[in-house]
């Protein structure tokens, strides 16, 4: 019962909707309406500016940290990869929006963190070297979150390899729109954002 009282706290947890909140009480905005449209960092960062970005990034960095931490002390390993995962599902596909969401990046960021500070590290320099190299918050994404494969068989054994397979999935699927517009060219660049503000562009 204590396993399954976790895994349903880490999907609580992983709904709710910082983006959402940090945009409505301090901005009195609708972040859907914004930019992209997701509810994550890079949108909040791109249409609220960069301290509400590196706000919902630590904030729904911790629906994933808090939650793989407690699982790990009821159930080691095996639980806190299935609670971290629980978290993701949550954050993308949250019911207070009508199981809608983000993409799970900044979540699985704090997964990392709670399971291997080390992948966590690689995963930030992944992510922030095909930024510079791309301009793409969503090629970024993408290519943090494959690289994770590797860096959790790694750092902890094949289990954890094939939850970042898993989730590796999700995110590709939740970003399918970024993939669309990179093959066509028209996928906003994080670089100069605020200045193109009302096109789509990824985010976490």
């Amino acid at each position: 019962m204590k396993e399954a009282g976790t895994l349903v706290l880490a999907f609580l947890l992983g709904s709710l909707p910082f983006g959402l909140i940090v945009a409505r009480v301090l901005f009195k905005t609708d972040i859907r309406a914004q930019g992209s449209g997701n509810i994550g960092a890079a949108n909040a960062a791109r249409t609220l500016g960069k301290g509400a970005g590196a706000l919902v990034l630590v904030l729904d960095a911790l629906k994933g940290f808090v939650p793989t931490i407690l699982a790990q002390d009821v159930g080691g390993l095996p639980l806190a990869l299935l609670a971290g995962f629980a978290a993701i599902i949550g954050h993308c596909y949250s019911p207070w929006m009508r199981f809608r969401g983000g993409k799970g990046v900044a979540t699985e960021l704090g997964v990392l963190f709670g399971l291997a500070w080390q992948a966590a590290l690689i995963f930030i320099g992944v992510w922030i070297l095909a930024v510079v190299a791309t301009g793409f918050a969503s090629v970024g994404s993408l290519l943090a979150s494959l690289s994770m494969i590797g860096a959790l068989w790694l750092f902890l054994d094949a289990r954890a390899a094939i939850y970042a397979a898993c989730v590796t999935a999700i995110i590709a699927w939740r970003h399918r729109e970024n993939i669309q517009r990179l093959f066509e060219g028209r996928e906003n660049r994080l670089i100069g954002a605020s200045r193109s503000a009302s096109n789509p562009g990824g985010a976490p």
